[in-house]
């Protein structure tokens, strides 16, 4: 099989989905290997490690997805990006359709076959390849959240961890998934009172026995957490439901009761944002206000860390790319149920539950996509 991998082109978007390790492996495998010029430059990778690695280097992204049978990527495909796929084609990425009917829709037009790296699973329920970038984004958010609590930019003037005689800043997690979870322990680690909302009591058990003493657990009702975010200077918002827009946790009318100045950090907003006030924004413009509330919202968080966040990646999704060059993606998929559940769009057809009930659009199961 042709593998293609082009450069990313959404802003600040420094990741490659194609490390020279995982280009390796798969020219091993007799497969042809094709890289953009440039593409692994954000991440620390020349283009002299992909042609030492057996990769082939084109000139453009148009070249790529002319010549690859399946398109590698890091994040979802832009417009000029999606013109350029075709029938047959398979695309492997991270997609979120759910809050993007543009994308959806014209990604059906395409004809191509396109499995989402944020809904593959595995046998434990988890999502193998959304985690490792889960993991980096609730290790960055303490760190963001505490940049834009800083009064020059529009903060409330908050050290995390406070000094002696000062206590330090309250900060409020929502949801103790893989996000929620690393964003406790970073700002509990940067001095911060955390305390993390999740409505699974068994989830909170293992919070509590895991890690009793470095930050608190509590039940996310609606009533107790306006309540807790009240006295939060930061809260970050962390739930996601595979596939699915995100839930709304805090209203537009709710951030009249926040303190001024508070820093609200939405690691969701890739699914639509947890906040009713959030809105994607870009590493180059992170931060908005609105009524006195810092949103940081910025839609590709992992970017910001590139390399590391480049190999992370590269290393949970080189099994599976390697599984659909391989055998194929029907075949790879028929005999991987948990590559199946990655499955959003054939052949025209849209293939993943959430994403119809979100946009209002007729579905199939992967099942009978298997048959088309």
């Amino acid at each position: 099989m042709k593998i293609g991998c082009p450069t990313e082109i959404k802003p600040q978007e420094f990741r490659v989905g194609i490390t020279p390790n995982a280009a390796q492996e798969a020219v091993g495998h007799g497969h042809t290997v094709l890289i953009q010029a440039g593409a692994g430059v954000g991440a620390g990778f020349e283009d002299a490690d992909y042609t030492a690695a057996g990769a082939q280097i084109v000139g453009s992204a148009k070249e790529v997805f002319a010549a690859a049978d399946m398109i590698v990527k890091v994040k979802e495909p832009q417009a000029v990006e999606r013109k350029m796929l075709r029938e047959g084609q398979v695309l492997f990425t991270y997609l979120h359709l759910a809050p993007d009917p543009d994308q959806t829709q014209d990604l059906l037009a395409s004809g191509a076959t396109c499995i989402a790296y944020e809904t593959v699973t595995d046998r434990t329920g988890g999502l193998p390849l959304l985690a490792p970038m889960s993991e980096v984004a609730g290790r960055l958010a303490p760190q963001v959240g505490a940049w834009t609590l800083q009064k020059a930019n529009g903060g409330r003037g908050v050290l995390l961890g406070g000094v002696p005689g000062v206590s330090p800043a309250r900060v409020v997690v929502i949801g103790g998934g893989v996000v929620g979870t690393h964003a406790a322990r970073v700002a509990a680690g940067m001095g911060a009172d955390v305390t993390v909302l999740d409505r699974s009591l068994p989830r909170m058990r293992y919070l509590d026995d895991a890690f009793a003493g470095v930050f608190k657990t509590s039940y996310a009702s609606a009533g107790n957490t306006i309540e807790l975010a009240r006295s939060a200077d930061m809260i970050i918002g962390a739930v996601l439901v595979p596939g699915a827009a995100a839930p709304k946790l805090l209203s537009r009318a709710q951030l009249s009761e926040l303190k001024p100045g508070a820093a609200l950090v939405d690691v969701a907003i890739d699914q639509g944002g947890c906040f009713e006030t959030s809105k994607a924004t870009t590493h180059q413009d992170p931060i908005y206000d609105v009524e006195g509330i810092m949103h940081y919202c910025v839609a590709n968080m992992p970017g910001a860390v590139a390399r590391t966040s480049t190999i992370a990646l590269g290393n949970a999704t080189m099994p599976f790319m390697l599984a659909l060059a391989d055998k194929g993606w029907k075949q790879a998929c028929a005999d991987d149920p948990h590559l199946l559940a990655g499955l959003n769009v054939h052949a025209g057809k849209l293939t993943y539950a959430a994403v119809g009930e979100a946009l209002g659009l007729d579905v199939i199961t992967p099942g009978d996509a298997l048959q088309l």
